[in-house]
């Protein structure tokens, strides 16, 4: 049987690394990696002109793209997490604190992007901040073509700067701002790494971030692929397996499979939903197949 070669848009990750070099390979599939960096530019022409056959993808943009019926799947390899505690950030000399939240100005890229979709549903769960209850200033929309931000979502002036505008003062705090200096900012949330832990403790949740996406055809024309596709991908990361994440004890930082992944993909969507970005929570296997 002839290979089946998949064009791959996936970041240059330790732990695939072996699949990208040959040392895990398939005699029924392979793979053209396209290089992009960041890796974020692949979502938009995924979503919108099926650019790739296979794609890493963010959690909440892939939600997106089922709500928009864009023919892909969610493949539960979830090549990227992390807890997003820190990322919330302001100026070093200013006392904001999570309980005096409302009305501030927040910058993030994209209203979408899922480090902000993970923060809002924490910051909501924790500290009763709705996400409507603060402004909301972006730089881009979403990846997905006809996916408007809700009400509360302001977009900045053409070529704008969201980490200028936070030195500035022209917004109050900003999620996961490149191009700031250690010592400009800190987390507006008080030590951040130990109640990442805490939550972690509480809810068992270490936040997903960017899985894999498959075009839906694929499933159809060669039913045997995701399966193979699982057992690659976990094959590399054998070769190369991920630093333990202290905050885990133990636990494996990336498991895959939609079981081990369910319940943090699952709040996502609770998150997400609530964001008003997708018109409900979906079920982790409305978006990803059951592997």
């Amino acid at each position: 049987m002839p290979l089946l070669t998949l064009r791959a848009a996936i970041a240059d990750y330790p732990h695939v690394r072996a699949l990208r070099d040959g040392r895990v390979r398939s005699d029924r599939v392979a793979f053209d990696f396209v290089p992009i960096s960041p890796i974020s530019r692949a979502f938009r022409p995924m979503v919108r002109d099926l650019a790739f056959d296979l794609s890493e993808m963010a959690v909440a943009t892939l939600a997106q793209a089922h709500a928009r019926q864009v023919p892909i799947i969610g493949l539960p390899i979830v090549l990227m997490r992390g807890f997003h505690h820190a990322a919330l950030v302001c100026r070093a000399d200013s006392t904001l604190r999570p309980t005096a939240l409302a009305g501030a100005r927040i910058g993030v890229r994209a209203f979408s992007q899922t480090t902000g979709v993970w923060l809002r549903g924490i910051l909501a769960e924790t500290y009763g901040l709705r996400p409507e209850q603060c402004r909301w200033i972006t730089t881009e929309g979403a990846h997905v073509a006809d996916s408007p931000d809700p009400d509360f979502v302001t977009r900045a002036q053409a070529g704008a700067d969201l980490a200028a505008m936070l030195r500035a003062g022209e917004i109050d705090a900003g999620i996961a701002l490149a191009g700031l200096a250690p010592g400009e900012t800190r987390s507006v949330i008080p030590d951040a790494a130990a109640e990442a832990a805490a939550w972690y403790r509480r809810t068992g949740i270490y936040p997903v971030n960017h899985a894999m996406a498959l075009q839906r055809r694929l499933v159809d024309q060669h039913p045997w692929l995701p399966g193979e596709l699982v057992a690659l991908f976990a094959a590399a990361k054998d070769a190369a397996p991920p630093a333990p994440v202290p905050a885990l004890e133990g636990a494996d930082p990336l498991p895959y499979g939609l079981a081990a992944n369910r319940a943090a993909i699952e709040t996502l969507m609770r998150y997400t939903a609530a964001d008003r970005l997708i018109p409900r929570a979906y079920a982790a296997d409305e978006i990803f197949l059951p592997l």
